[in-house]
């Protein structure tokens, strides 16, 4: 058989093998992949090519170095999805870089980041100013994530009818319904907190494939099962529950603002006059 023939025969071969490779490893974009996924992507890109040109090559032999080195990431991919230790060991974590607007100088250099090079990051995300960025950080993709401080942020809606709060960077607390414990730490909150907020809901730590909070103690909660049945509500727990809520959010008010601190006040003891009154009702229920 003529040469040309058999690398013709080699190269469609590799071609629709690498197809079907790639459809294994997901949809994952270039910039999204892993280190380990970017090695092993560039090594079987070079086998694969050398086996279509070389016929000296042994295919089989080839054939088993491109399967060994697709079936490590896929396999890499799997303990990764079911065991977080695992993950960041193989993906790495993200590193902050600017937090409460401080550039953190030490966690620059252990990633081997230059002054110049977090300017030139900011810019491609249209940050020209460094006194701009209220939060930072360096994902495990190598990308960077800002978050602006209020001032410098787009106009919301909440902005327009409410009382100015700082913004800060949201934290992770349930990740693959595991709780950790760090994250609910630095955020200012306690486990008991967490779950008596997730009871309210009627969801358990488990149920849960990840939670972030607020610096205002807001839950957002994505679950396992994203049809699983929610507990039936106790309206009238909740109605109780919400006047607490209004109440606490008035006092804390009244303590943030010198101007509105009287009108804030009187809310709340007005909100705290509602409650005592409609308790009584609520526990004849």
């Amino acid at each position: 058989m003529p040469e040309w023939i058999q690398i013709v025969i080699r190269s469609v071969s590799i071609v629709i093998g690498l197809f079907i490779i790639t459809k294994l490893l997901g949809k994952k974009q270039l910039s999204k992949l892993s280190f380990f996924e970017y090695i092993a992507g560039i090594t079987v890109g070079d086998i694969a090519g050398t086996l279509s040109m070389d016929i000296d090559l042994d295919v089989s032999n080839g054939v088993t170095s491109i399967l060994i080195w697709t079936l490590a990431p896929l396999l890499i991919g799997k303990i990764s999805l079911k065991n977080k230790a695992f993950r960041d060991f193989f993906e790495g974590n993200s590193t902050v870089f600017i937090q409460n607007g401080q550039v953190l100088e030490e966690n620059l250099r252990r990633e081997k980041y230059t002054a110049d090079e977090l300017l030139e990051q900011l810019r491609k995300k249209d940050v020209f100013k460094l006194a701009d960025v209220e939060f930072a950080t360096l994902e495990a993709n190598g990308d960077l994530s800002v978050l602006l401080k209020k001032p410098k942020q787009p106009v919301r809606v909440e902005d327009l009818f409410a009382t100015y709060i700082t913004d800060k960077e949201p934290h992770t607390i349930i990740m693959d319904g595991q709780l950790l414990d760090q994250s609910l730490k630095t955020a200012g909150f306690t486990q008991v907190w967490l779950e008596t907020q997730l009871e309210r809901k009627g969801y358990t730590i488990k149920d849960i494939f990840l939670a972030q909070v607020d610096n205002l103690g807001r839950v957002y909660v994505d679950l396992y099962d994203d049809v699983i049945q929610k507990d039936s509500v106790d309206e009238y727990a909740y109605l109780l529950a919400s006047l607490k809520r209004c109440e606490a959010q008035f006092e804390w008010l009244s303590n943030a603002s010198i101007e509105y601190k009287e009108m804030y006040t009187d809310l709340c003891k007005e909100v705290h006059r509602i409650t005592n009154e409609v308790v009584p009702y609520l526990q004849r229920k």
